[in-house]
């Protein structure tokens, strides 16, 4: 078959505009530094001290059940110790939400070093509106609050 014959493939990557790499290198950066944020608290470097979220919860001390995002800073440190599936277990819409963070971050990192745009990402940000990933988002908190929930229940939690 002669080169002018030949079908054009899809190209997965393309040269990335140098405002798709600074913006790629201000999400890796955020990321990064909230990544080691948490692992510097889940290994006792740094002391996150009596937040009154992580200490006095009203849903579990109103409803002795927890709340929709219970688990999360638990699991966050589960993760950074490198206890995947352990955060898993403890919280499962918050190990997803990390792992989700850990890919963000590795393709913004390759963006803003190496200058490759992915099409798939690209596509995936003009075709999904904000308010379908704030739904999947909180379909997802419903559903780890469902399986924390049915632990409470059953009187298998922590």
């Amino acid at each position: 078959m002669q080169a002018s014959q030949q079908l054009n493939r899809p190209k997965i990557v393309r040269r990335a505009s140098s405002h798709q790499r600074i913006t790629a290198g201000v999400v890796c950066a955020a990321i990064s530094a909230c990544c080691m944020y948490v692992w510097l608290a889940a290994h006792d470097k740094i002391g996150i001290g009596l937040w009154p979220v992580s200490v006095y919860c009203g849903f579990r001390q109103r409803y002795n059940l927890p709340c929709p995002t219970c688990g999360m800073t638990t699991a966050a440190f589960a993760f950074a110790r490198g206890e995947i599936f352990q955060a898993f277990y403890i919280q499962p819409a918050a190990a997803l939400f990390y792992c989700l963070l850990i890919v963000s971050a590795i393709l913004a990192f390759v963006t803003s070093v190496f200058g490759l745009s992915f099409r798939f990402v690209e596509r995936f940000f003009a075709e999904v509106r904000l308010r379908y990933i704030i739904l999947v988002a909180l379909i997802i908190i419903a559903a780890g609050w469902a399986v924390t929930l049915a632990r409470a229940l059953t009187g298998d939690y922590w």
